[in-house]
């Protein structure tokens, strides 16, 4: 399990194979194209392979010691970001109750308990009962990143708006795909008056460079091996 290497979007992290830096702000077209409501996403390695593998044997197969690893790499990610000296509230994406009923736990709560016990930061305050899915959403699997934010809208609340008011928020998930559902929760989060969020999540998914990167992998495997 890697970490992410090379230049990423400033925004969502998603990598630029083959660019160079050009300016003091560098951003993935997506990103241009509608600049998501955090500001800046980050993790720890790419969606593929073993980790995704140790993500779904969490989430698919109840084996909750996998959250401690993936905290830790969580971790990684998060110490990534510039969030000043001031108190941070971490906020798990919530699900649903009848997913969280199903599930029997969040996964991307277990991952940021875990992820906080590694940092041993006093300034990052879990709130796991700040935001809400307040209704089920249908997958989003094959959906265009249009029909992705229709599907996703109006699907959170903010249930204690005056905890999270003025407050800087790390939003925490176990992988970013488009960026969508994080976007959608950093919007409410900032209407109900918060003054910043920023995301965490373990993995996330690679569009533009997975030929690459299974490409550099390869080197780096076979330079290890000589």
């Amino acid at each position: 399990m890697h970490p992410l290497l090379g230049e990423t979007c400033d925004l969502c992290g998603e990598r630029l194979p083959g660019l160079r830096r050009l300016a003091e702000i560098q951003t993935c077209t997506p990103c241009q194209e509608s600049q998501p409501s955090f500001a800046k996403a980050t993790a720890y390695g790419a969606y593929d392979g073993e980790l995704r593998g140790l993500i779904h044997l969490l989430k698919y197969e109840r084996v909750l010691p996998a959250a401690g690893v993936l905290g830790k790499m969580q971790a990684e990610g998060i110490q990534k970001l510039d969030m000043g000296h001031e108190r941070v509230l971490v906020v798990p994406v919530p699900l649903h109750v009848s997913k969280r009923r199903e599930r029997e736990f969040n996964q991307s709560e277990l991952i940021a308990r875990a992820a906080l016990r590694h940092l041993r930061n006093d300034r990052l305050e879990l709130a796991p009962r700040v935001l809400a899915r307040v209704r089920p959403t249908a997958s989003q699997i094959g959906l265009t990143r249009a029909q992705r934010r229709q599907n996703i809208r109006g699907a959170f609340q903010v249930l204690h708006p005056t905890k999270v008011a003025g407050r800087s928020i790390l939003l925490v998930d176990d992988v970013l795909t488009t960026g969508t559902t994080a976007s959608e929760c950093a919007r409410v989060l900032l209407k109900s008056g918060a003054k910043i969020v920023w995301v965490a999540t373990v993995a996330r998914t690679l569009k533009e460079n997975n030929s690459i990167l299974r490409a550099q992998r390869e080197l780096e495997s076979a330079a290890q091996a000589s």
